[in-house]
């Protein structure tokens, strides 16, 4: 008999989510299973481990009534779904369920949501500049199609709603029509599902986007699923319609959760606080599907959003994250405190790869302009002069404001207005790359001419806007 067609009701133990089916032959990692009730109801799962002549499988969907005399069908299939354009603009569950009152996609392919990450052998490297409309982001720690670009943030910031912004205000200038999101929220709660979904569709946001939802009250297993659903949808996508695509998953902390609690049912040996041993490769599973491939004009850009547990860098979703990502954004408490939004923290963030998305480049005789020539110089220079500023401040609070030098004194005020001009902004305030570099020119005309070492004597004859106002008299 094909092995297809085998039923089996030989099910020996149930822990949550994951059934243990013995007397299996021939079962396949990942392979598709049918699970049907007493009562006649059906749920799918597959196949997670197997061990001589068991299996383990996992079951997606609510777990309400398994039992022992559950039957399970192995299908020979694994877990797809339908791919097509018409994706952009429906919103699902983390089983790819629609959430928005319309008709279950019909695709012009099926595709396996555990796919391979991109062979390193075939990636391009990530060049070119997005703009996300927050200046802390372009000016200092600008996204490059084809990144992975976490935020870190802890319980209480106001991660989510950076998450929303971005989703809104990214583009590729001159290309928006070639761009697109997916966003994926994994374990939240129904006060973020209300403010995601009316974020979305009262903004028009929704109109180039797809969204997967997975709610706190939801099954663990599908936060396990929905961000391998949403990187399927963006590498369909990116290299088969040449989209560049940005995917923002939140919260992965809640995923790595997620992970941990079917590591348990499963009886593993846990490693550092509880977490699989093998975390760090199915976070890589995850970070390592975004990129950009030779050959193809489309690109899977990654901006994962996780909290820190009491704002613990070391803790092991954070730091595994820091090993395969190209930087970090760090939101920052004391910021928040003081009403700064996004409370971004620029000096410990990084963007390993805005140095080759920025600037001006020439290839041959070609000059190519991803955004304007003075940016390196200018966003080298506001880190130098906010990291003064800060130094100037942590004194200040030891001996006090005046006993500071007449200089110290003037890059503790330069840090007071770069905080509140540059970093602040509001939540539906989009600045193009321009409006940023123009504040930061702003700030900087503040300072010592002599003291703006970072910055080419052409840029600051150029953009400085003591030169420029002569050059407009002129």
């Amino acid at each position: 008999m094909d092995k297809a067609g085998i039923v089996y009701k030989t099910v020996s133990e149930i822990r949550g989510p994951l059934l243990v089916v013995e007397g299996v032959r021939g079962a396949k990692y990942n392979e598709l299973v049918e699970v049907r009730l007493p009562d006649g109801r059906e749920m799918i799962g597959s196949v997670l481990d197997t061990h001589e002549d068991k299996a383990i499988v996992q079951v997606f969907g609510r777990t309400e009534g398994l039992e022992l005399n559950a039957s399970v069908r192995l299908t020979g299939e694994v877990v797809k779904i339908p791919l097509s354009n018409d994706l952009i603009g429906r919103v699902f569950s983390g089983s790819f369920e629609p959430l928005d009152n319309l008709p279950p996609p019909v695709g012009d392919e099926e595709r396996e949501v555990f796919f391979s990450v991109i062979n390193p052998a075939a990636r391009e490297p990530p060049s070119e500049f997005i703009q996300t409309g927050i200046s802390v982001i372009d000016g200092m720690n600008s996204l490059v199609r084809g990144q992975k670009l976490p935020f870190f943030s802890e319980a209480g910031l106001p991660h989510n709603v950076i998450a929303a912004q971005v989703a809104r205000q990214a583009t590729i200038p001159g290309k928006e029509e070639d761009f697109a999101i997916v966003f994926v929220a994994m374990g939240i709660k129904h006060e973020e599902f209300a403010y995601f979904r009316k974020e979305f569709e009262e903004t028009g946001a929704l109109n180039r986007a797809v969204m997967i939802l997975n709610l706190a009250e939801d099954p663990v297993i599908e936060r396990i699923i929905a961000p391998r659903i949403g990187l399927t949808i963006a590498e369909y996508l990116a290299f088969e319609h040449d989209m560049h695509i940005l995917v923002i998953l939140t919260d992965m902390t809640n995923y790595a959760e997620a992970l941990r609690s079917i590591s348990v049912a499963r009886e593993e040996v846990p490693a550092r606080k509880g977490y699989p041993g093998y975390l760090y490769t199915d976070l890589a599973t995850i970070y390592e599907r975004a990129g950009k491939v030779k050959g193809k004009k489309g690109s899977v850009t990654l901006m994962p959003i996780l909290t820190m547990p009491g704002g613990d860098m070391t803790h092991p979703v954070p730091d595994l994250t820091g090993y395969i990502t190209e930087g970090q954004l760090i939101l920052d408490r004391e910021l928040n405190a003081r009403g700064i939004y996004p409370p971004i923290n620029p000096l410990p963030s990084l963007s390993r790869l805005m140095k080759d998305g920025i600037g001006v480049e020439k290839v041959g005789d070609e000059i190519i302009v991803k955004t304007r020539e003075d940016h390196p110089d200018v966003a080298n220079q506001l880190y130098m002069a906010y990291a003064e500023g800060v130094k100037a401040r942590g004194l200040a609070r030891i001996i006090g404001e005046i006993g500071l030098s007449e200089r110290e004194r003037l890059y503790l005020k330069f840090a007071d207005k770069f905080e509140r001009k540059f970093i602040n902004q509001g939540v539906y305030e989009n600045r193009s790359i321009e409006q940023t570099l123009e504040i930061a020119w702003e700030l900087l005309a503040e300072l010592p001419e002599e003291d703006l070492i970072r910055i080419k004597e052409s840029n600051i004859r150029k953009y400085h806007p003591k030169y420029r106002s002569k050059q407009s008299l002129s």
